[in-house]
């Protein structure tokens, strides 16, 4: 009897460990993007040799949800530049040639996806957040111009084609490895959401965002209305900044940049946790 029961918590030992490592194959997350993902800070000195000082929404779904994710974003990426190496970006390759990203890699982003994703059958889950540099390139061309409202209106669609275009080439070349977990395209949260004109083009933009996410199978994470919900709090007046879910601004600690606070990247992993299909 003892023998025998020996070998049944062996048995069960061993179907445990089996589970287990199986569970952490299928347990793999891979975040993909711009600064937003990579959790970047603005000026943040020497913080910037060590990637490891900047804790964002990967490293929150890492911790809640027992996944192990592997970040390869990287600060200034655009649609573009994630697809090819000649392609404008917004400060990623001078980013990449004087610090390290979380994850090392030479070539594109999405080379590295590609080969991540073969290699590593058991990922379950990518997120994609991208489109916000390519406006940002948009604003700064016509920031020279004589009337830049009207240069940035005039060059509208053309972004919002091109963001479309290439995250459509960019979920299609991510399914070309054979993937068929989830794939979650984040949105973009507005900066102040009591600034009309400038909430309005987020919007814009992340209609082309939705509108590629949806048409190749992708759930769309609404970063958008997370951020607006709490920002619309009477006490924050629409100003994300006031609701504490930017990050400050080093020269002026009550005013912000565009990238989330911890709080802000909270936000993100929580609004990416609900698009998970074991939520």
């Amino acid at each position: 009897m003892k023998v025998t029961y020996s070998c049944i918590l062996l048995l069960a030992s061993a179907l445990c460990a089996a589970a287990a490592v199986q569970a952490g194959e299928r347990d793999q997350g891979l975040v993909l993007g711009d600064s937003v993902a990579f959790a970047y800070i603005a000026s943040a000195g020497h913080a910037y040799v060590n990637p490891e000082n900047f804790v964002g929404f990967a490293n929150e779904l890492e911790r809640w949800r027992g996944v192990d994710v592997v970040d390869a974003a990287c600060p200034g990426e655009t649609t573009g530049s994630f697809l090819s190496s000649t392609a404008p970006d917004n400060g990623c390759r001078a980013y990449r040639s004087a610090f390290p990203l979380h994850v090392s890699y030479t070539g594109t982003q999405l080379a590295f996806a590609k080969q991540f994703l073969k290699r590593n059958r058991g990922v379950r889950f990518v997120t994609i957040t991208l489109g916000a540099n390519d406006g940002f390139l948009l604003e700064d061309s016509c920031a020279t111009q004589p009337n830049p409202t009207a240069c940035i209106e005039a060059g509208v669609p053309g972004l919002l084609a091109l963001v479309g275009t290439n995250l459509a080439t960019i979920i299609a070349d991510l399914r070309s490895t054979g993937f068929g977990g989830t794939i979650i395209v984040t949105n973009y949260y507005s900066t102040d959401y009591s600034d009309a004109s400038g909430t309005a083009l987020t919007a814009l933009l992340n209609g082309a965002i939705s509108a590629s996410a949806q048409a190749y199978g992708a759930r769309v994470a609404d970063l958008f209305t997370a951020f607006e919900k709490v920002a619309a709090n009477p006490a924050f007046a629409g100003k994300t900044c006031n609701a504490g879910l930017l990050n400050a601004l080093a020269s002026n600690q009550l005013l912000c940049d565009v990238h989330p606070s911890q709080s802000g990247q909270k936000l993100i992993a929580q609004t990416i946790a609900r698009n998970l299909p074991w939520y």
